[in-house]
């Protein structure tokens, strides 16, 4: 392990390297804890990363995003239902929102829908299937006059270059009193703990950042964001999304060619529940 200093992209603290996947260094903060990618290239790093490749040629992405239309569209449906216990239908704003099936889900719901997706096609596919206002772009540059009520970002954040700064825009996106989804992975989960670095997210430079509940929470906090609600989401995917990332695991975890041995009895198109208990959301509100 080395000491070689690289500031914090959420405290700006110290930070040391951890351990190697993919080529990439995993560095934790001496400070917050955090852990983060260490990059070397950031230039068009979402256009490296994001590319039609990201959702139909496996790895750390999809194999077929697109097959997964009726699972992403009932997820959408689900976390409306679980919404409305906290807010009302209003305006809302998916971050990422790829071919816009969550926010289908959430427009079936009465929910006015608008999202920001930086791979072209998907934002195309969004528009010209479902007649949402899905533009193309990256959250960093987009320019919007209108403020939103809700401000989603599923499975989002983590893959930011800065995430400081993704923070600070969705804020100044929201109204007053606003909500921000928050759905991501928990690095202090026990499923997490017992994978060690063969941990399915540690797949830079796709994923780039590794929070914990309780640091992302704290992070929220100190950013003019009070915690509301969280939870476990309800997740299915089809079982050749799954069989793609096992694939992907394989070449450096035993477990991962284990499971994908066992997994090929499973036909690619049957949905199946998420197994572990690595995932949560967290609804904030916008304070000041």
């Amino acid at each position: 392990m080395t000491t070689t200093s690289v500031d914090c992209p959420i405290c700006a603290g110290a930070s040391t390297r951890q351990f190697e996947v993919s080529d990439y260094w995993v560095r934790q903060c001496q400070a917050c804890t955090h852990q983060f990618a260490e990059l070397s290239l950031e230039d068009c790093h979402v256009d490296r990363v994001y590319g039609d490749d990201y959702f139909s040629g496996g790895g750390a992405g999809y194999s077929n995003y697109l097959s997964e239309e009726r699972l992403l569209v009932a997820r959408g449906r689900w976390y409306a239902r679980r919404l409305s216990r906290y807010c009302q239908p209003g305006s809302v704003l998916d971050v990422g929102a790829a071919a816009g099936f969550t926010l289908q889900g959430f427009s079936q719901a009465g929910w006015e829908c608008f999202g920001i997706e930086p791979n072209a096609r998907m934002a195309e596919y969004a528009r010209q299937h479902f007649g949402l206002g899905v533009e193309a772009g990256s959250l960093e540059t987009w320019a919007s006059t209108r403020s939103f009520d809700l401000v989603t970002m599923l499975q989002v954040l983590p893959h930011f270059v800065d995430p400081r700064e993704a923070l600070l825009k969705a804020r100044n996106l929201l109204r007053l009193d606003g909500h921000l989804l928050i759905e991501t992975w928990n690095r202090r989960s026990w499923t997490a703990r017992l994978s060690g670095k063969a941990w399915h997210e540690y797949s830079p430079p796709s994923v780039l950042h590794w929070f914990s509940k309780l640091g992302l929470i704290q992070w929220l906090a100190n950013s003019g964001f009070r915690l509301v609600a969280s939870g476990r989401p309800s997740k299915w995917v089809e079982a050749g999304h799954a069989k793609s990332i096992l694939r992907h695991k394989a070449a450096t975890s035993l477990s991962g060619r284990l499971l994908l041995g066992v997994s090929q009895i499973v036909p690619n198109r049957v949905a199946i529940p998420y197994p572990a208990e690595d995932l949560f959301w967290a609804l904030f509100q916008r304070l000041e």
